[in-house]
């Protein structure tokens, strides 16, 4: 059985009191709150159903695990053949689309952070760092030992509603892991409005709010709030039990003289110092029951896929009892909820980055101790528009274009003031036949506003024809300045010669070279072309082909791009994506070696299989998507340089 956990608060209402304590491991709106980690299993039961932060191998159900696990095997691996791995952070994000409805349950955004560890710069001076500082004031050294059930090992977030709608209940659950388990432990969860962030190498934070450090929350004269601020959700473990947790909203004390519609004032003020105009009130909701929850682990309960790094940079599988933390918070009665109090757009969220902190003592005012250092929430990928061909001919010219970061969950809309767009104008990509500007504006949700949008111009090539079949499989790799072309040909027969087109900007294409045309009497045959721009010293390099076909007409194939920077962003990426029925993917290679790009569907089953020979450097190849595949989530693997590439494809046709 897990420890039973009571939460007790003297919450003072005229005429009453509210009662907001949980005595039992709980589930909240799918997701179980029992300081264990693993979907299908609730109380120390397995169960099928519930969800909640990883899965455990092995277990089965209709639960859901939301924290993304990608690359865990290769961070383990790594941990062991190289220890001082260990002291390095790494983040995770949620496993799904921000905004998904699963399971019936809008998943709004989760969260994984590994703190630093050993060499530790981010953590609070030993002095006089409190809550309600201004954070231009928070002083960080390079590195300094604090006390072990103060230090921060990992933690976790996520937001999701009890269903797929605004009027549901939204939920936040937060989990912590510490160091040492003895005594009282007291950490906050800080959610600002601004891009707040922290320079390691400054030690400083910038982007904090206006009013005093940070946002304020603003209200009329009826106490309507009218502008949504700063949050800090503290939190008080005692060696027992959860023992205390509150909700903070940063305000103007004059503020405190009004009685909010949708909360009220718990009585707490605390900013700088005891005159100071802005700081962190209290508050606790209007109508009874129960809004916050939470408890510790009991020994033995499993860490999760990345396993815990302690301070002495050892690695456990389990928690000792009590190093973990779990709690959740209704938000939505708590009177936090942005789209139901402000109304009108779903995707009103109540905050845009988060700190997690803690404290020497009970007290709101003491001492800060460790950090990790600010992070998004609620931040989904901003649509961003690529293309592969940014100039076509004037007439009879097809240009895809595309949204690069796509979320299925998000509705994408495309507009044009000077252009035409072929067929649908809704969707993660386009089609268009004339040079002009084209615009993409991004939804959250149908209910939503605009989130964001992007342009892009596609050039004119002036009067020609642009190859649609006859010229297929145009690849290229490039190592080390030297660029290897090829590409293939349907009906040799019609062509007189080649010309390859070489760009330092993408706009601007001088000839790089000529072929004639070969064996005019076979009806495929593969060409080849070798460019050396070493002495060049751009950044990049672009190519295309134009093909002059009997009896005189030009054609002219997409542009590749080639990184000459010898930075690697990307081991592996596949564009367009979502894909429809072909897409481009970029490999960089440590070795000349032949390997296999392979396909595999939601069910583990491969359903493509295609031999290709990678150079050292940079590689493109096209790759056809059978017309039979439905639509939805696949996974490309390639084995190359010792290890598994992989890469998420959406198709959608």
């Amino acid at each position: 059985m897990k420890t039973l956990v009571q939460i007790v608060f003297l919450l003072v209402f005229a005429p009453g009191m509210l009662n907001a304590q949980i005595t039992t491991p709980i589930i909240k709106a799918n997701f179980g709150v029992d300081a264990d980690l693993r979907s299908n299993f609730f109380n120390g039961l397995v169960q099928s159903g519930n969800d909640d932060w990883f899965w455990l191998p092995g277990s089965i159900g209709t639960g859901q695990f939301i924290v993304d696990t990608t690359g865990a095997a290769a961070l383990l691996a790594n941990y062991s053949s190289n220890p001082n791995s260990r002291k390095l952070p790494f983040y995770r994000q949620m496993r799904f689309p921000p905004y998904s409805v699963v399971n019936n349950r809008l998943l709004v955004d989760a969260y994984f952070v590994r703190d630093y560890h050993g060499d530790d710069s981010t953590i609070f001076a030993s002095g006089s760092n409190k809550n309600g500082m201004n954070p231009s004031d928070w002083s960080c050294p390079v590195s300094q030992s604090i006390p072990d059930k103060n230090e921060i090992l990992d933690m976790m977030l996520h937001v999701r509603r009890a269903g797929p709608n605004v009027t549901d209940s939204m939920w936040l659950f937060g989990g912590i892991s510490i160091e040492n388990t003895t005594g009282n432990r007291y950490f906050d969860f800080e959610m600002y409005q601004t891009d707040i962030y922290y320079d390691r190498t400054t030690r400083r934070f910038y982007n904090y709010g206006p009013d005093a450090g940070h946002t304020r929350w603003q209200f009329d004269a009826s106490g309507n709030m009218t502008a949504p601020g700063d949050i800090i959700l503290t939190a008080e473990y005692s060696s027992s039990a959860l023992s205390f947790i509150e909700a903070r909203i940063w305000v103007n004390r004059n503020d405190l003289s009004l009685t909010p519609a949708a909360f009220n004032w718990s009585g707490s003020f605390d900013g700088e110092d005891n005159g100071a105009q802005f700081g962190y009130a209290g508050i606790q909701p209007k109508t009874a029951g129960a809004f916050y929850t939470g408890l510790q682990s009991v020994n033995n309960t499993w860490t999760g896929p990345f396993s815990l790094v302690l301070g002495d940079n050892s690695i456990v599988t389990n928690y000792t009892a009590k190093q973990f933390m779990e709690f959740s918070v209704n938000l939505s009665k708590l009177g936090l909820d942005d789209a139901k109090i402000f109304g009108g757009d779903d995707c009103l969220m109540p905050f845009r980055r988060v700190i997690v902190k803690t404290r020497a003592s009970t007290s709101f005012t003491s001492e800060l101790k460790d950090f990790v250092a600010p992070f998004d929430f609620f931040m989904a990928p901003m649509a961003a528009i690529e293309t592969a061909t940014p100039f076509i001919c004037d007439t009879g010219g097809v240009s895809h274009i595309y949204v690069s970061n796509p979320i299925p969950t998000s509705i994408y809309q495309w507009s044009t003031p000077n252009g035409h767009i072929i067929g649908s104008s809704t969707g993660p990509f386009i089609f268009v036949d004339t040079p002009g500007v084209y615009i993409v504006t991004q939804q959250l949700q149908a209910a939503c506003s605009v989130y964001a949008t992007d342009t892009v111009t596609i050039g004119s090539l002036g009067a020609c024809d642009v190859l649609s079949r006859n010229l297929v499989d145009f690849s290229s790799t490039c190592n080390n300045g030297i660029a290897y072309l090829t590409w293939k040909v349907l009906e040799n027969r019609y062509v007189d010669h080649f010309i390859i087109e070489r760009s330092f900007d993408g706009q601007q294409f001088e000839e790089a070279g000529k072929i004639f045309a070969s064996d005019k009497n076979s009806g495929s045959r593969i060409y080849s072309f070798t460019d050396d721009v070493t002495a060049r010293g751009a950044s990049y390099v672009f190519y295309r082909v134009r093909l002059r076909q009997q009896p005189g007409s030009e054609l002219v194939s997409r542009t590749i791009r080639h990184d000459l920077t010898g930075k690697v962003r990307f081991a592996l990426q596949a564009s367009p994506n979502p894909a429809k029925n072909n897409f481009m993917l970029r490999i960089n290679a440590g070795t000349e070696t032949s390997t296999e790009i392979q396909l595999y569907n939601q069910q583990g089953v491969c359903v493509l299989k295609k031999t290709v020979h990678l150079m050292s450097g940079n590689n493109i190849f096209d790759v056809d998507i059978p017309p039979h595949l439905p639509n939805g989530y696949y996974l490309i693997k390639l084995p190359a340089d010792n290890t598994v590439f992989t890469e998420k494809l959406v198709i959608l046709r």
